[in-house]
Formats: C-alpha cells, sequence, structure tokens
C-alpha cells in the first residue's frame, strides 16, 4: 500500500468518524424529522466509509446476491447515505409547504 493510498484511508476514516460523532451529538439535541434523517445519512455515510475500506482489503468477500458482477450490499451501502439526504430534504420541503420539483 502506498502514501497516497493511507493518507486516502486515514483522511476519509477521520472525517467520517468526526461527521458521525457530530451527528450523533445533534441526535441527542434535536428530535426534528429533517435532522434526524440528515443525522441517519452522516451516520450511514460513516459504514459506507467503513465497508468500502474492508471491501477494498478483500474482506468483504461474501456469497451474497449480486446483480452481473457487483454485490447487492454494495448498492445498498452506497446509496444509503443519499437516500437519508434525499427523504431529510423532502420532509424539509413538505414543512415549508413548497413544492421541490416546481
Amino acid at each position: 500500500m502506498d502514501t497516497g493510498t493511507l493518507v486516502l484511508i486515514s483522511s476519509r476514516l477521520f472525517f467520517s468518524a468526526a461527521a458521525a460523532v457530530c451527528a450523533i451529538i445533534i441526535w441527542s439535541k434535536t428530535r426534528d424529522a429533517p435532522w434526524m434523517l440528515i443525522v441517519l445519512g452522516a451516520v450511514s455515510s460513516y459504514a459506507e466509509t467503513i465497508y468500502s475500506i474492508l471491501e477494498m482489503f478483500g474482506l468483504m468477500e461474501t456469497l451474497i446476491p449480486k446483480i452481473d458482477s457487483v454485490p447487492v450490499a454494495t448498492i445498498v451501502v452506497k446509496c444509503l447515505p443519499s437516500a437519508f439526504f434525499i427523504a431529510a430534504f423532502c420532509v424539509f420541503l413538505a414543512r415549508r409547504n413548497l413544492k421541490p420539483f416546481v
């Protein structure tokens, strides 16, 4: 493993862990639905970082279902943070009585 890869892995772990910790602190302070969904997005983003690093090291070789050559778990884990963020923004827009696609 070269230095660039090590710096990439370390920085992704540090910043995603910091975001997850801050999100958990916010979680304990608010019960607002959009904020809860953003917190879940940040925490699932950290889980995606861990998953991708384990996958990079070859530790996620499983017999799970695949779509062509891509495991379904990889697709779900990588799309989950964005799905939570989309849901949070839609809930926020719905509360403000704004139409999201106009």
